[in-house]
């Protein structure tokens, strides 16, 4: 029987390995039309950290399992396998990939959002994460915050049977690209934070109503602003689009009157 980790077994690890060749090839061809050194988060037993290293680039694969690191660094020498936790190392990479451990997902991707200087992160995750930070069916509080400096993109479903051991959910492939022109001020992103979750919890009906109270103006100004940039006052926040988030922040900035035609 193989050893133990000394960070637990497969549950505590959130190891759930995926095994399907054609998803497999699909998350490599992705990350081929990138370019850079990778970071591999979660390597395992190697299914994705093999091929990535057929591409021919440098290549870092992380693990916390300290036994599949070893297994790893005698089959693939040419690549820089290290035993260090996905939550602590540093995300100095161009290109982020991984079949991320389902219980650490949202720490994971919080830590990607907020530092490193990396462009693209190609990410295995819970389908339900996948399809939220894509928007898909609406966005999310998480996903409007971090949207003028990332694009979030969905690359489909991976059934729970193409992992082993089986977890209770299905995956699914999420890619973030890194804005080369920010809809917003970098210099202004907690004060942008704020706004998008006083908005997202403000109450009141329709657009003009939750800008007035998330964003504590008048309702004559909340009204101008919605009008100004041209988004339905039925709109919720979960329907606007990341233009519409930074215009929106954008006319709150401008003085009132300011752009009005005459």
């Amino acid at each position: 029987m193989r050893n133990r980790s000394a960070r637990g077994g497969r549950h505590e690890l959130g190891q759930n390995f995926l095994i399907h060749r054609p998803t497999i090839q699909g998350i490599v061809d992705l990350v081929a039309t990138t370019h850079g050194p990778i970071l591999e988060i979660g390597a395992g037993d190697g299914a994705l950290t093999a091929p990535l290293a057929r591409l021919g680039r440098e290549l870092v694969a992380i693990d916390l399992d300290e036994h599949r690191v070893r297994a790893l660094r005698r089959r693939l020498p040419q690549v820089s396998v290290e035993h260090a936790d996905a939550l602590r190392h540093p995300l100095d990479s161009p290109v982020v990939v991984g079949n991320v451990p389902y219980h650490v997902t949202t720490p994971i991707l919080r830590r990607l959002l907020a530092r490193g200087q990396w462009q693209q992160a190609i990410l295995l995750t819970q389908w339900e994460v996948a399809r939220k930070r894509a928007g898909v069916g609406g966005g999310t509080m998480m996903t409007a915050q971090a949207a003028p400096w990332f694009v979030f993109s969905l690359h489909g479903r991976v059934p729970a049977r193409h992992f082993t051991p089986m977890p209770s959910v299905d995956g699914g492939v999420l890619r973030i690209d890194r804005r080369s022109t920010p809809l917003v001020d970098p210099r202004d992103r907690g004060r942008y934070e704020r706004f998008v979750r006083a908005m997202f919890t403000a109450r009141g009906n329709g657009l003009p109503a939750l800008l007035q109270h998330g964003a504590g103006v008048t309702k004559g100004r909340a009204r101008s602003v919605v009008a100004r940039v041209g988004i339905a006052p039925d709109r919720l926040p979960r329907d606007l689009r990341p233009e519409q988030w930074a215009a929106l922040w954008h006319a709150l900035a401008a003085p009132p009157g300011h752009g009005a035609r005459s």
